[in-house]
């Protein structure tokens, strides 16, 4: 099975493909990984995936209306999203409120990877909290010196120092050992919900759909879970 999923769920991916592979003798699971938005993308040009697990809800349901999915969308686990910085914090950013001073380099996504929807909710909702200045929202944007080509990559130059703070889901901010977090006010935070879908084309249907009713219930909870996912909103 070829198992597409969202550069967030790199992790939580790898483990699936040992626990699985374990689980049911003669499956294999090839993984790779990606911004959602890139992955539906290829899925509409034919590109041979069996399983498409989504940091969102739009785009699987996008292959859902075109027809090029076996069922509906299937929501999997949520996230919610947290501030890095480099370890040694060069930029000196104290709070998310910081991220709008003068100077300070953000590490973005382009606009169509799923972070980059959720963390310009993020910015919209922070711009409303007591202390944070009325242009705050401006401010954030001005402050963008790169869009990457998904999360996994705004992380990474974060831990090479070469931006100042980035927006990330907090399974990412967890899992790296090279960047300092900062949590955002639960009154601001936004909760990402993640879906997936069977891809119609899949040649395996039936196994496909019984990896993604796995990684779905208890035992793929289980893994997500352990990188710090939510389970799916009700």
């Amino acid at each position: 099975l070829t198992i597409y999923g969202a550069a967030s769920l790199k992790g939580a991916l790898e483990k699936a493909k040992t626990t699985y592979e374990a689980a049911v003798p003669g499956t294999t699971l090839t993984i790779s990984t990606d911004a959602s938005s890139a992955l539906a993308t290829k899925i509409e040009q034919g590109a041979p995936a069996d399983v498409f697990l989504s940091a969102d809800t739009k785009n699987p349901q996008a292959l859902v209306d075109k027809g090029l999915t076996d069922g509906p969308a299937v929501n999997f686990a949520g996230n919610k999203l947290a501030v890095i910085v480099p370890a040694d914090n060069p930029a000196a950013i104290a709070t998310p409120a910081d991220l709008a001073r003068t100077g300070v380099k953000i590490i973005a996504a382009g606009d169509e990877v799923p972070i980059t929807k959720y963390a310009t909710q993020l910015v919209a909702n922070l711009a409303k909290e007591p202390g944070y200045p009325a242009d705050f929202a401006a401010a954030y944007t001005a402050n963008i010196m790169s869009k990457e080509d998904n999360v996994k990559a705004i992380v990474a130059k974060i831990e090479l120092g070469e931006g100042d703070a980035g927006i990330v889901y907090v399974t990412d901010a967890a899992a790296s050992t090279k960047a300092a977090t900062f949590d955002v006010p639960d009154s601001a935070n936004v909760l990402a919900t993640y879906a997936g879908v069977v891809v119609k084309e899949s040649p395996n249907a039936a196994a496909a759909q019984a990896f993604l009713t796995w990684f779905a219930g208890p035992d793929g909870q289980a893994i997500l879970a352990g990188f710090e996912f939510l389970p799916p909103p009700s």
